[in-house]
């Protein structure tokens, strides 16, 4: 169950991670966000850093919310070893 749930939040994290990167650039090509300079390199690599961090933290959320319902439900049918 341990690999499992890590395979799932590895999955997560990066359909999360695209998820945000789709986002990110949908609004900026729609023009709702105001035109900002360029960023720096450091600048760029920061923000990926905080994008797959945003993605890391919502995918363990739901890995936990996922699996815990599950041995919620195991207990409760008392199904569990």
């Amino acid at each position: 169950m341990l690999r499992l749930s890590l395979f799932f939040m590895v999955g997560l994290t990066i359909a999360f991670s695209i998820g945000l990167r789709w986002r990110e650039e949908k609004v900026a090509a729609t023009g709702l966000k105001q035109r900002q300079p360029r960023r720096g390199w450091l600048a760029a690599q920061k923000h990926k850093i905080n994008r797959w961090i945003t993605a890391a933290a919502l995918a363990a959320v739901a890995t936990l919310l996922f699996f815990g319902g599950i041995n919620w439900l195991r207990i409760w049918q008392g199904t569990s070893p």
